[in-house]
C-alpha cells in the first residue's frame, strides 16, 4: 500500500471529504511551492471548512422551503424605482437578524415583495442563519394539520427556534380565533429574540380588521411593528411587464 493510498484511507475514515477532494492538488502545490508543514496543514483544513460550510448552506436552503430560487442578484431594481436598493442591500447584511428585528414589505400584487423576502431569506441562509418560509395560508393550514396529528408542539418549537421566519401574503384573508391565538404565541415568543419578515398586499391600517378579537390583534400588531423595518413598495406589477403583448397588426 502506498503512502498516498494509506493517507487517503485515513482521511476517508475521518470523513474529511473536503480534504480528500483537493488532496492531490494540494500535495502538488505544497511540493512545487516548498510549503511548510504548517502552511500545508492550514491549506487543507481551509478546504475542509469551506466544504462543510457549503454543505450547511445547502441544508439550510433546503429546510427553509424557499422553493424557486429568488436572490438579490436576480432582482430587477431598475423596474421599480420606488424600491430603495441601498436599503435592501443593507438589510441583506442580515444585521437585522442579529438584532432580532423584523421587516415588512407592503404593496400591491406583483411589485416584488415575495422576491425580496425570499432574497433576504436566501442571504440569511448563506450567512448560516436558519430560515422557515411559509405563505400566510399554508402556515395556518400546516399548524391545523399538526394539531390533528398531535405534532403541534413540535412544529411550534421549530417555528420558535429558527432565526428567521418569513410569512408571505400576510392578511390574505381574515383570521379565526384559533389561528390568531397561534399567531400571537409565535409573535410573542419571538419578540425581541428572533426575526420575522412579512409581506402583505394590505396597508397596516387594515390589519386589525383581520382579527376576530381586537385585544389580541393589538397585542400582535404592537409586537410586530415595534422593531420592524417597514418598506412600502409602489408601482405596477412586474408580471404585467412579462405578459405577452397584443399584436398591433
Amino acid at each position: 500500500m502506498t503512502d498516498h493510498t494509506h493517507l487517503s484511507q485515513q482521511i476517508r475514515a475521518l470523513k474529511l471529504s473536503g480534504i480528500l477532494e483537493h488532496l492531490d492538488a494540494r500535495l502538488l502545490e505544497a511540493e512545487q511551492n516548498d510549503l511548510s508543514y504548517g502552511e500545508f496543514l492550514s491549506m487543507i483544513l481551509t478546504d475542509e471548512l469551506e466544504t462543510r460550510t457549503l454543505r450547511k448552506i445547502s441544508r439550510l436552503l433546503h429546510h427553509a422551503g424557499l422553493g424557486t430560487e429568488k436572490t438579490l442578484e436576480s432582482f430587477d431594481f431598475a423596474f421599480n424605482p420606488s424600491i430603495n436598493a441601498r436599503l435592501i442591500r443593507g438589510l441583506a447584511s442580515c444585521r437585522f437578524i442579529e438584532r432580532s428585528e423584523g421587516v415588512f414589505f407592503l404593496g400591491p400584487t406583483g411589485t416584488g415583495k415575495t422576491h425580496l423576502a425570499k432574497a433576504l431569506a436566501h442571504e440569511a441562509c448563506r450567512r448560516l442563519f436558519s430560515v422557515a418560509f411559509y405563505s400566510f395560508h399554508q402556515l395556518f393550514a400546516d399548524l391545523a394539520v399538526a394539531d390533528l396529528q398531535n405534532r403541534l408542539t413540535i412544529m411550534m418549537k421549530r417555528l420558535l427556534r429558527v432565526d428567521l421566519l418569513v410569512i408571505d401574503d400576510f392578511g390574505f384573508k381574515t383570521i379565526d380565533q384559533q389561528s390568531a391565538e397561534r399567531l400571537y404565541a409565535l409573535v410573542d415568543s419571538r419578540f425581541g429574540q428572533k426575526s420575522i419578515i412579512l409581506t402583505s398586499n394590505r396597508a397596516m391600517t387594515d390589519w386589525p380588521r383581520l382579527f376576530p378579537d381586537p385585544i389580541i390583534a393589538n397585542a400582535i400588531l404592537d409586537r410586530l411593528a415595534h422593531t420592524s423595518h417597514q418598506i412600502v413598495i409602489k408601482g405596477q406589477s412586474y408580471r404585467k411587464k412579462l405578459a405577452p403583448q397584443p399584436d398591433n397588426a
